[in-house]
C-alpha cells in the first residue's frame, strides 16, 4: 500500500519545503488539478528534478486529446497521468497508448461516473490498470466519503490497482486499507496540519506497519 501526497492549494515554493521535509514517509506525489492550472507542468518538472526517487502523479484529468495531453504530462517527468473515466473510451485508448511508449501508467479517475461496475468492466477490457475512487470537495461538503464507491469498486475490478481520494485523514485512514485500497491519497491532512510531517508519519506509519 502507497501513500500519495496531494499538493492543490499551495504555492511551487511552499511545495517543494514541505516535499523536502516529508519526502521520507509518501510514496507518490500528486501535481493536484489547481496546482497545475496554476503553475503547469513546470511543476512535474521541478517536482522531478528536486525528489528523483518519488513517483509522480499529474492529475490532469483528461477529458479529449488522450494522446497529446499524455505525453506532456510524461514528457515532463510524471509517472502515473489521470484521464476521466466519464470520457470517450477512445480519448482512454489514446492515453493508454502513450503511457505504454513510456512504460508508465494511467489512471482512470471515477468521479462522477453513474454506474462504476459497467464502467470498469468496459476500461479494464481495453487494458486499463489503475481506477481511482475520487469524491470530490463539494460532494464531501455534502456529506459523501469515498467508502461506498470503494467497496463497489473492489467489487468490480477483476485486474486494477485502486486509489481513493476524498477527505481522508489519520483517523478515517484505516477504514480505507480495511477494504483494500492499494493506494491512499491524502492531501489536506497533511499539506495543512499543525505538524505537518508529523502526520505523515503517522500515516505512513500506519500503512507500512
Amino acid at each position: 500500500m502507497k501513500l500519495q501526497l496531494a499538493l492543490d492549494d499551495i504555492p511551487l515554493s511552499a511545495v517543494l519545503a514541505l516535499v523536502e521535509h516529508v519526502r521520507a514517509y509518501i510514496d507518490i506525489i500528486e501535481v493536484g488539478t489547481p496546482f497545475l492550472y496554476a503553475e503547469g507542468l513546470a511543476a512535474v518538472r521541478e517536482l522531478r528534478r528536486r525528489f528523483p526517487e518519488k513517483e509522480i502523479l499529474a492529475d490532469m484529468k483528461i477529458m479529449d486529446a488522450g494522446e497529446y495531453e499524455t505525453r506532456q504530462a510524461l514528457a515532463a517527468g510524471a509517472d502515473y497521468v489521470t484521464v476521466l473515466g466519464v470520457t470517450d473510451i477512445l480519448t482512454v485508448k489514446g492515453c493508454l497508448a502513450v503511457a505504454a511508449e513510456f512504460g508508465k501508467t494511467i489512471v482512470v479517475d471515477m468521479i462522477c461516473e453513474p454506474d462504476l461496475a459497467a464502467r470498469i468492466k468496459q476500461l479494464e477490457a481495453v487494458g486499463v490498470r489503475a481506477l481511482a475512487v475520487h469524491t470530490g470537495v463539494d460532494q464531501q461538503a455534502a456529506g459523501r466519503t469515498p467508502l461506498d464507491d470503494l467497496r463497489v469498486m473492489k467489487s468490480a475490478s477483476r485486474s486494477s490497482q485502486i486509489f481513493v481520494a476524498g477527505g481522508i485523514n489519520a483517523a478515517t485512514l484505516p477504514d480505507y486499507t480495511r477494504l483494500g485500497a492499494d493506494v491512499v491519497i491524502v492531501g489536506s491532512d497533511i499539506c495543512h496540519a499543525e505538524n505537518p510531517v508529523a502526520a505523515a508519519r503517522t500515516m505512513h506509519g500506519f500503512l507500512y506497519r
